[in-house]
């Protein structure tokens, strides 16, 4: 295969949402500091949803962007977590993989804290090919031609070769 073709973790985003419970939003950075080492971001509202009691500059959530090794080593405990095993309605058409996790204490080499309790994440996975520069760069940014792209099968495929999960669920 084509080294230019192959593709390769750009990103691992992990994403804790906590509504407006203050409280759950510090166990939450918590979590997040736990699994990885890292201080997470908060997120911060900017609409103005009465019925959610949301108001703008309110922190809502907390989230965590991981590169390379780093994140390579997290998504291993991660996907241990859940058995190696993944539906194929986490793939999206854009080869992007994005799954949730119910409880924390299911990742390997983390233990339960009474102050803490159980919380879930969202866990989301970027792929991209060598190449994909030209979306972000600052002069003469263009579109990633159709052949380049990533594909869901793709995606598929890269995560059994190189992390060895098992495929469950229908097609859509």
């Amino acid at each position: 295969m084509n080294k230019m073709q192959e593709p390769r973790i750009e990103k691992l985003t992990l994403n804790i949402g906590a509504g407006k419970d203050q409280t759950k939003l510090e166990k939450g950075v918590a979590v997040l500091k736990l699994i990885t080492g890292i201080e997470p971001l908060k997120t911060i509202t900017q609409k103005r949803i009465p019925t959610w009691g949301l108001r703008p500059g309110l922190p809502v959530g907390c989230k965590l962007t991981l590169r390379k090794q780093k994140a390579e080593e997290i998504l291993k405990r991660l996907l241990e977590s859940k058995d190696n095993t993944l539906k194929q309605t986490h793939f999206d058409e854009a080869g992007s993989i994005s799954f949730g996790i119910t409880e924390h204490i299911d990742i390997p080499g983390i233990t339960y804290d009474p102050k803490i309790g159980v919380i879930g994440l969202q866990v989301c996975l970027t792929l991209e090919k060598p190449g994909y520069r030209i979306k972000r760069r600052k002069l003469e940014k263009k579109q990633i031609p159709k052949k380049h792209a990533i594909r869901k099968e793709e995606a598929i495929k890269f995560m059994q070769n190189k992390f060895k999960i098992k495929l469950t669920g229908e097609e859509e």
